[in-house]
């Protein structure tokens, strides 16, 4: 049987790029390839769970706000598609820039209200949770930089990525659809004090950060990679 047929394809090329936007061993890349399959048979079970853990919310906005509920599980179904339509031979420019926006911006962004409002995150989840919560979504993270390998980040893919994180992140914390916004719960009200501030506008902000960081990211990609090939081009 061939067991990378069935779990995955043999990994793609792997451009010349600096670490800071290909930071992972290249044996980790290939590994992720080979069993891509399993990468997103685990990312639909955490899509699952992530609806799941949104059940209450969903519950209490409109059906019409229901798309900008559910940030997390939507970014790792994005990946579960990217991946999945490499492994089919169908990759997707498009598909891959949104999966490493949203694994980007979600993976770094629950991680930091986990810390900042840890308190009471604690409290309401529990050890367990809480660290899986936490260890989960930095793995998100790290899944993202493997798709530099199937998309070399295409203008319009990133200007579709920027245009649907800008949108879902005016619908979180500023311009709501309908009623209210729809940023993931958090454990203190939002116009809770904090410090100098308030709740919501402390997770605002690390929101709108880690909106820009992807961009920056995707586009800093992009250039690397005509640079590594206008280098092997040569003269």
């Amino acid at each position: 049987m061939d067991i990378v047929g069935a779990l995955g394809r043999d990994p793609p090329d792997r451009e010349s790029l600096p670490r800071w936007v290909a930071p992972l061993p290249k044996r980790l890349e290939d590994v992720a390839f080979r069993f891509a399959w399993v990468i997103v048979a685990i990312n639909l079970v955490g899509t699952a769970f992530g609806f799941w853990y949104y059940r209450f919310q969903f519950q209490a906005l409109p059906t019409e706000a229901w798309v900008f509920i559910p940030d997390s599980p939507g970014a790792t179904l994005l990946i579960a598609s990217a991946l999945g339509a490499w492994a089919l031979g169908r990759s997707s420019d498009t598909l891959a820039a949104l999966a490493f926006f949203g694994n980007v911006k979600l993976g770094l962004w629950t991680p930091y209200v986990l810390v900042v409002f840890y308190p009471q995150f604690l409290a309401n989840s529990g050890p367990a949770l809480y660290a899986f919560l936490l260890v989960s979504h930095l793995a998100m993270v790290v899944q993202a930089f493997v798709l530099h390998r199937i998309t070399d980040f295409p203008l319009r893919a990133v200007a579709v990525a920027t245009a649907w994180y800008t949108v879902d992140l005016l619908m979180d914390y500023f311009v709501p659809v309908t009623g209210e916004v729809t940023h993931t719960a958090l454990p203190y009200a939002d116009a809770e004090p904090w410090f100098t501030t308030t709740v919501l506008q402390v997770a605002a902000a690390g929101a709108v950060v880690l909106t820009v960081i992807p961009l920056f990211w995707t586009l800093g990609t992009r250039i690397a990679s005509l640079r590594s090939r206008a280098s092997d081009a040569g003269p």
